[in-house]
């Protein structure tokens, strides 16, 4: 049966090959870092990991120039390890959770602050604050197999060479096995998933003509111009 449009599969490049990693969803985790989460006015270790979600077609490549998104006036910067989900499954332990990564990306998850804040006041979603076109920016995937697993190592953000974020990977409350294993309670985990891990803190504002460039020690480097 023909399609009335044809079908499009967003896809991320992967560093050192010719083929395409085809996106299926995209899974965030909220507060995951301890100092992101007291900027953010919050206790690091009151609750389980907070998900939520982006569609695939909100992927954007590295050096891409990305429109400053419509009804927004705070539009800031997260920036992320990313996890490219390789085996699928569900109700997956976290000691076999790594079995299941195929690799690591730098991503940068842009954010409406004012839409955010306007939604957790009025117990909303969050969907057009986080889940908007072009808001999930991810620079090329590296293999588990070339950068090994990442258990730690250092992460940043500098908006127009000024610095804004800068941790280590080791930081994160909940680590990249115990996000996998939990998400898969919520959801079966599919190839093609990517996983957005949390954002450490000194997440701030964008504005027309700014030039962002993040990343994590043994990945690609992420830049983005915002027009």
């Amino acid at each position: 049966m023909p399609y009335l449009f044809p079908p499009t599969t967003p896809a991320v490049a992967i560093k050192g090959r010719p083929d395409l990693f085809p996106v299926h969803r995209i899974y965030c985790v909220g507060r995951n870092y301890a100092d992101h989460v007291r900027e953010m006015g919050a206790d690091p270790k009151s609750e389980p990991p907070v998900f939520f979600a982006k569609p695939a077609d909100a992927v954007v490549p590295n050096h891409a120039r990305i429109p400053y998104p419509s009804r927004t006036s705070n539009f800031h910067h997260e920036i992320e390890l990313v996890v490219a989900i390789g085996k699928g499954g569900r109700n997956i332990a976290a000691a076999q959770a790594l079995d299941h990564v195929f690799g690591y990306a730098v991503g940068n998850d842009l954010t409406r602050r004012d839409l955010q804040a306007d939604a957790k006041d009025h117990g909303r979603p969050w969907d057009t604050s986080k889940g908007f076109d072009r808001s999930a920016v991810i620079s090329a995937i590296t293999p588990a197999a070339q950068s090994g697993h990442l258990r730690g190592g250092r992460i940043w953000l500098q908006v127009n060479g000024q610095m804004r974020q800068q941790a280590d990977l080791s930081e994160l409350i909940w680590s990249v096995p115990e996000i996998i294993a939990e998400l898969s309670t919520f959801f079966e985990l599919q190839p093609g998933d990517l996983i957005y891990t949390g954002t450490p803190a000194g997440v701030g504002p964008l504005k027309k003509g700014d030039r962002i460039e993040g990343g994590i020690d043994s990945l690609d480097e992420l830049t983005t111009t915002i027009e």
